[in-house]
């Protein structure tokens, strides 16, 4: 080895090792040296990005502290559940007692109170009184009927021809169609609309009743009580429509035709068992095609009506709002135990099917009907009633809830 490299090598380290102690600070100013620009550049990113931040999120804690609630706001959520919660009671309530309807008899539902087939007797009698006291309280009458037409042709010395039939106003002589005419506005003015029992379902059918068994009386009992309180509600609506009226000529519903269970057969003509209130249970049992979809379940009772009116044509829409409206009526309890009726309201009806047809006066169906200047319209509807299980079950005979399988 070159001894002279070796001392140069150690003084070199002895030379380094004079200055040692400066090597760290040295170093360390290096190491800051190249830190420092990359530190000062992510600073003032850093800056930005805290004072952009910082803003956004104090001016959003701002805005909470605005919205924050109130320390009573709890108590007013509890008073808004505790209405939210009444509200659903209240409704619950109110269709319960839209059912809870007066009963022609106390004696028959659920089970009869006595073994006299007398009492289904009794209830078909006060059905077609019931029906009667409805039209008398309307005011309402029907055309002249033929005998009255040939009493007034017989005492004016007027040859009476085709009696017993109704003949058209264009083959009566002109004495002939002056009085028939002068007979027909008389009546027209001292009724506030046309009416006759026997267009209404179940009238005709009690008139001819014949007992068939205890179960059989029983059924036909429960579906003509559903019966009466639909008709019930038709009766309501004309003297609605027609309040302060008192002649057929001002009045906006001008007659009714029929209320029946059936759609065929408008008018007056004789209702059988056959047209008799009947559950709709699924589809094929209903009277029109129905867009709300309802049939009987745990909850409801649907039934499908259908009644025909002639009504000034400016009150078709009018007469159809009524119709569906809320009505009043009172109840006594199902045993007719209460001394003070409570009054409830009930709102049961909805049309599913509308329509209207033209008027044709010479027609059999018209001639001898007075309607007044008015342009008039027969109005069919056809409708669905709801009942609600909960307010009338217990008065449902066994025999029927059998049928709905409830």
């Amino acid at each position: 080895m070159d001894v002279a490299k070796f001392k140069d090598i150690i003084r070199k380290l002895s030379i380094f090792r004079n200055y040692s102690p400066l090597l760290v600070p040295v170093v360390i100013a290096v190491v800051a040296g190249f830190l420092f620009i990359p530190t000062q550049l992510m600073s003032g990113k850093l800056k930005k990005q805290i004072a952009s931040e910082s803003v956004s999120m104090g001016r959003r804690v701002q805005s909470l502290g605005k919205t924050v609630p109130a320390r009573e706001q709890w108590k007013v959520e509890q008073a808004y559940q505790q209405d939210y919660e009444a509200d659903a009671n209240q409704m619950a309530l109110l269709a319960m007692q839209s059912s809870q309807r007066q009963l022609l008899s106390y004696k028959i539902f659920p089970e009869p109170k006595d073994t006299s087939t007398l009492i289904f007797g009794e209830f078909g009698r006060r059905f077609r009184t019931g029906i009667e006291q409805l039209l008398d309280w309307l005011n309402a009458r029907d055309c002249p009927t033929e005998a009255e037409l040939e009493r007034s042709l017989l005492s004016s010395g007027s040859p009476v021809r085709g009696a017993g039939r109704r003949r058209s106003t264009r083959n009566l002589s002109e004495v002939e169609a002056t009085i028939t005419d002068a007979l027909c506005r008389a009546k027209a003015e001292s009724a506030s609309v046309y009416a006759n029992p026997t267009g209404m379902s179940g009238h005709e059918f009690w008139a001819e009743y014949k007992y068939a068994g205890m179960e059989q009386a029983v059924k036909e009992c429960w579906y003509w009580q559903l019966g009466y309180w639909i008709i019930e509600d038709v009766i309501d609506t004309i003297a609605a429509c027609n309040s302060g009226s008192d002649s057929v000529f001002t009045s906006p519903v001008k007659r009714l035709m029929s209320a029946s269970f059936t759609t065929s057969g408008a008018g007056s003509s004789k209702r059988t068992v056959g047209d008799s209130p009947s559950y709709v249970l699924s589809i094929g049992d209903e009277l029109a095609a129905s867009f709300t979809e309802r049939f009987c379940d745990d909850d409801i009772d649907v039934v499908h009506f259908n009644v025909v009116v002639v009504v000034s044509a400016k009150t078709v829409l009018p007469f159809m709002q009524k119709l569906c409206s809320a009505k009043e009526h009172t109840f006594q309890g199902f045993l007719g135990e209460l001394e003070r009726p409570q009054t409830f309201k009930h709102n049961q009806i909805t049309i599913l099917e509308s329509n209207i047809a033209s008027v044709d006066r010479e027609s059999e169906e018209h001639m001898l009907y007075r309607y007044g200047e008015d342009a008039v319209v027969e109005l069919s509807l056809v409708c669905e009633y709801i009942f609600n299980k909960n307010g009338y079950d217990e008065v449902k005979p066994e025999s029927v809830k059998k049928e709905l399988g409830s």
